[in-house]
């Protein structure tokens, strides 16, 4: 009687982790919000220049810093949505929504069977984030030697040949 008691407890305290998925999602949310208002800030500094005729001296590079940087965030926003849909459905349950009802196809982009699966997406995403993040400091720095250049090329091939790797984990 005790033993039962104790299991049905701790089996009902799984539902704490309705505090990550709660956050997580508002984690996701706010930074959505917030990489769209950057998108909305580039678009307003591009009509300026254009209005008032201007062009900055590193007008472009700005452009696409600001426009990398919100990418950046979408995709962080999308770790925390990967994270939140999969802890509700490790710990809580199946999400019945994502099924269709008519037929048994379900929507199987987030769903997330174990925390190793849970754990490899998350991990290529992040992985994504680091590399946009990588892209967006690059367009900043100066190149003054040949051998800097090379280091850059270098850097874009272990990038590439580290995607094509990341790819081809888990298919058969």
């Amino acid at each position: 009687m005790l033993e039962k008691l104790f299991e049905n407890g701790l089996w009902k305290s799984r539902f704490i982790v309705i505090l990550a998925v709660i956050f997580g999602f508002l984690g996701a949310v706010i930074l959505f919000l917030v990489a769209s208002v950057d998108i909305i800030g580039v678009a307003k500094f591009v009509i300026t220049n254009v209005i008032n005729g201007t062009h900055p001296e590193h007008f472009h590079e700005d452009i696409v810093a600001g426009i990398i940087g919100a990418v950046d965030l979408y995709l962080i926003a999308v770790v925390m949505l990967i994270f939140s849909f999969g802890i509700y459905e490790l710990f809580i349950s199946k999400i019945d929504a994502a099924c269709n009802e008519e037929s048994e196809n379900c929507n199987t982009i987030l769903a997330i069977h174990s925390l190793d699966q849970l754990k490899d997406k998350i991990a290529k995403v992040i992985i994504m984030v680091l590399i946009v993040n990588y892209f967006q400091r690059v367009l900043h720095t100066k190149y003054e030697t040949p051998l800097e250049l090379l280091y850059f090329a270098l850097a874009i091939t272990a990038l590439a040949v580290g995607l094509y790797f990341l790819g081809k984990v888990g298919k058969k």
